[in-house]
């Protein structure tokens, strides 16, 4: 009898893991206001299990020299005065010190209306605990004070093992307040700059944004031209050219042109205070979300009480109470399995560990372990299936011009700018190793227009095509149309006022991002991209790719909302991202997937990484979560299968034909279990 106990304190051991970190991580764990600590309160956790684990493993070792079970089983005995009392108080210290964060998740489970593993252990172990207690003092029957601290020993180190496999709670919000700038350049009603905290700054007052510097909060510009780069924030990834009369989105960086500004908006009205209570929202609802142990205790749960109150009642008609009360506690501790205490953080810790191998860093369990099921797939478009970077697709010089003299030109003038459309020239002429004019001279920016030079003695134009139209100059409008039209920038190089050619560029699809949508769409998985990019861009890209729907010039609000619509009829979905406008989308899908050379803020959001940045990865997600959820099947199956049959054995179904559970049998069963769950788990693995 006693033994079938130990085996429900497996099973709560894993139930307690997962209510821990679902429950009271998540839902206290993502608000603004403390996420400086999550990182710090992870490792307090953990430090705490391991601590708490020691402590009762050290007190388990004379109560089970004290049990009159392991006495019997043994063939010793001990008997000393006062020998109960000892027991009573050893297990007294092992129940509240061990069994506090059991009894705390329980609590918390009870609050939220969500029976789970923590529920599931507290009703094994204060069953135990009570009996115990009781058989000690005032009436007859076996105690079960050993299998009550064998059960917290090994759901605390079931549980420390779990919490060392996870990260800690996400730190998004803490990282989004972290973009905003502390101070602004507020213009006073004298014209004089004055040094102020952004918190300081009302609706009406005007500001001066220099060249580099973040944009302070959102407002309408009234002086001044940029381009201002806003790919994090709204995934556009071309830097957007800013003029009076346009607005400014707080977070924002400005390029090399200085701005004024009129502030519109601050404090919770802004753009930015937007996306994170989006993040905020999402993230709350997302972690009430069960994992598959706890849903498995769930009903265990329900099957144990349930079978408990038949038991007593039944028994204690036909029978003494005694004899009954001693059936129903029987019952009620051979309900948790006690294997799957340690056999479910034994899975999470492989699977934790191939992951790493893999190149995924796995952040919040509970979705990952759904990931198999997932019906759709939604990718950001800028930093996930492009490199996030411009890089040159085409060159056409005009006729008699060599291609390489052609970008050596321009590689030549963009040498001397920033711009993301100069990297890109830069980057293209470094890769073919042309050596670049040195003689530049009288570098001008022409604020959304280009730029001039001297080179060589000759003065050399790198134009945008408004500024081609503006000058009345020609060029072979139907080629500059068919690029512009795949979304592409194009750009005219002129020397001494003639065109020598113009150059395309875009943001580069990785060779990767082939490979993963070809393989989803293999699989019948459905491919989307969402962006904040311009639907020209966003629709070269997913014809190349071969997307089953592009949703283009999306807001980072929308991007949630799309998301939102894309899992309506219990359909599935994941969404892959790296950037600020990426937050809300990766905290509202099923699966939040990372890109590692994102921000801060998309992996701080996100419920996987993707630490090698490479979109192909993904795959590995499926596969691994398939895997994962299989062993934790069958070690549901090996560390509850015998209880199916235990439990009516166990309430004496079988009781008039001279068979019941002893505790013997339960420990023996107990051990068998374990072992097989232990060693099943460490089996698993992926191609």
């Amino acid at each position: 009898m006693s033994q079938d106990k130990s085996k429900q304190n497996m099973h709560s051991h894993h139930d307690e893991h997962h209510n821990h970190s679902s429950h009271d991580h998540s839902e206290h764990g993502h608000h603004a206001d403390h996420g400086g600590g999550h990182g710090d309160h992870h490792g307090h956790m953990v430090e705490d299990f391991k601590k708490r684990f020691w402590i009762t493993l050290i007190l388990a070792i004379p109560i089970s020299y004290l049990s009159p079970m392991i006495q019997m089983l043994i063939g010793y005995e001990v008997n000393f005065s006062g020998n109960t009392l000892l027991l009573f108080l050893l297990s007294t210290v092992v129940f509240f010190y061990g069994g506090k964060p059991f009894l705390l998740g329980a609590w918390d489970e009870i609050k939220a209306k969500a029976p789970g593993m923590m529920l599931l252990i507290s009703l094994a172990i204060v069953t135990a605990y009570v009996y115990s207690s009781l058989t000690a003092f005032f009436i007859e029957g076996s105690d079960f004070f050993f299998e009550l601290a064998t059960l917290i020993v090994i759901m605390l180190l079931g549980h420390w093992v779990e919490m060392k496999s996870v990260m800690g709670a996400s730190k998004a919000l803490e990282e989004l307040i972290k973009l905003m700038p502390k101070e602004a350049h507020k213009i006073d009603t004298s014209g004089n700059i004055v040094e102020v905290s952004v918190e300081d700054l009302q609706p009406g007052d005007q500001i001066l944004v220099k060249s580099g510097e973040k944009i302070p909060l959102d407002g309408e510009i009234f002086e001044g031209e940029s381009a201002v780069d806003e790919s994090m924030l709204t995934g556009e990834s071309v830097p957007v050219e800013k003029e009076p009369g346009m607005e400014a989105i707080g977070g924002a960086v400005n390029g090399e042109g200085v701005l004024k500004i009129n502030v519109n908006k601050t404090g919770s009205d802004t753009y930015l205070s937007q996306v994170i209570k989006l993040v905020s929202d999402a993230e709350k609802t997302k972690s009430k979300a069960q994992g598959f142990a706890d849903i498995a205790a769930k009903w265990l749960f329900y099957i144990a009480v349930v079978s408990g109150i038949i038991t007593i009642s039944y028994w204690s008609i036909t029978g003494d109470f005694d004899f009954a009360l001693e059936r129903m506690v029987t019952v009620l501790i051979i309900a948790c399995p006690h294997a799957l205490g340690l056999a479910g953080p034994l899975v999470t810790s492989r699977s934790t560990a191939i992951a790493a191998k893999k190149g995924l860093l796995i952040r919040n369990r509970t979705p990952f372990e759904s990931a198999w099921k997932l019906d759709r797939v939604v990718f950001d478009k800028t930093g996930t299936l492009t490199e996030g970077d411009f890089g040159i697709t085409d060159i056409h010089p005009t006729e008699g011009v060599e291609e390489d003299e052609l970008l050596k030109l321009a590689y030549s003038v963009e040498t001397q700018s920033a711009h993301p459309i100069a990297r890109g020239i830069v980057k293209e002429g470094e890769k073919r190793n042309i050596e670049h004019y040195h003689d530049v001279t009288d570098y001008k920016t022409l604020t959304g227009k280009g730029l001039t030079a001297k080179v060589n003695g000759s003065e050399i134009a790198v134009f945008s095509p408004g500024t081609m139209k503006e000058n009345n100059l020609t060029f072979d409008v139907k080629t500059y149309e068919k690029l512009a039209e795949q979304g592409k920038t194009v750009v005219f190089i002129l020397k001494d006022n003639e065109l020598q050619g113009m150059i395309a560029l875009a943001d580069i699809i990785r060779d990767s991002s082939y490979k993963v949508i070809k393989s989803l769409n293999s699989r019948g998985i459905e491919t989307v991209m969402i962006t904040g990019d311009n639907s020209r861009v966003a629709n070269y890209v997913g014809e190349q790719l071969g997307l089953t729907k592009v949703i283009a010039e999306v807001l980072p609000h929308e991007k949630s909302k799309y998301v939102k619509e894309l899992r309506s009829n219990n359909r599935k979905v994941a969404m892959i991202g790296d950037g600020i406008n990426d937050a809300p989308a990766l905290a509202e899908a099923d699966l939040g997937i990372a890109i590692g050379a994102g921000t801060d803020v998309a992996i701080e959001t996100a419920d996987v990484v993707l630490v090698n940045s490479n979109p192909v990865d993904i795959l590995n997600i499926f596969k691994l979560s398939k895997a994962s959820y299989r062993k934790m099947v069958q070690n549901l199956a090996w560390a509850a299968g015998y209880n199916i049959i235990a439990i009516p054995l166990a309430a004496g179904v079988l009781y008039f034909a001279g068979i019941l559970i002893t505790p013997a049998i339960g420990a023996v069963l107990m051990s068998l279990s374990t072992i097989i769950v232990a060693i099943n788990a460490q089996l698993l693995k992926i191609d």
